[in-house]
């Protein structure tokens, strides 16, 4: 029976780390991780859920007691896989899916790709131009921004195959993309480089963190939501950074006036 308990665990636990590393939210993780350990009939246990780590028991007053703690660092997200892993607790709970099976399901949810190159490249691009002329922009801005989008894009894939710290990404990419709207206005574009700006730096821009600790704190997680809230003020505060670096330094050169 030791060794169900601590598989049952395992498997709760591992689904919960996919979950966390994907995007789902802290109240999220934490009710399908208690669904899975009630599924596989474990009554006695502590599941408790933070934005990088969950610790969880089982069986703490019998001879099977075990334990996981487990760190997750904040990461990307992907949908994809949330919505299939959340598919698979489903069937779990309704004792559609042995342990056995469980465990190669999910190792297939977390292998699901994320979108090609060329999606993420047109799509970033599209979503920069539609901000762009959403914040007052014209059509020139907007098509300006599409190609400043798509070279951000390719910046940061470029940084993230490399390693390259959140923080760092962050401020070299809104600087990238300042750099590119005030070279389009020194070369004599008639485009507005705040607007240029502006629909650039929005796949930078921490949304989701920012939803997601409006949402922990609703919920009652408020350690979870002052760290994602940490994450998007900090976020935030790199792209000021790589923006007004590359702004003042820009004044700076062409005397005050641009």
């Amino acid at each position: 029976m030791a060794v169900v308990t601590k598989e049952v665990l395992a498997l709760s636990v591992e689904i919960g780390d996919a979950l966390l590393r994907n995007g789902a939210e802290v109240y999220r993780v934490e009710d399908t991780v208690m669904h899975v350990l009630e599924a596989y009939e474990i009554e006695n246990y502590d599941v408790y859920v933070l934005s990088n780590g969950i610790f969880a028991s089982a069986n703490e007053n019998k001879d099977d007691a075990c334990s996981m703690i487990r760190h997750i660092p904040l990461g990307s997200i992907h949908l994809g896989r949330v919505a299939a892993i959340n598919q698979l607790s489903r069937e779990i709970c309704s004792h559609e899916c042995s342990l056995a099976d469980a465990w190669i399901r999910l190792e297939e949810c977390k292998s699901i790709p994320y979108s090609s190159r060329l999606t993420q490249l047109i799509f970033c691009g599209l979503g920069c131009a539609c901000f762009g002329y959403l914040f007052g922009g014209n059509l020139l801005d907007a098509v300006t921004s599409f190609f400043v989008g798509v070279l951000l894009q390719m910046f940061r894939g470029r940084l993230d195959r490399n390693k390259t710290s959140k923080f760092i990404t962050n401020i070299l990419g809104s600087a990238l993309v300042t750099l590119l709207a005030l070279a389009t206005v020194s070369l004599g574009a008639p485009t507005h480089y705040d607007k240029v700006i502006i629909g650039g730096i929005m796949p930078l821009v921490p949304g989701i963190a920012l939803t997601t600790s409006i949402r922990d704190f609703f919920n009652g997680d408020y350690l979870s939501g002052i760290i994602h809230m940490i994450d998007a003020v900090l976020t935030a505060f790199c792209i000021a950074v790589g923006v007004g670096t590359v702004i003042t330094i820009f004044q700076f050169l062409s005397g005050g006036v641009f």
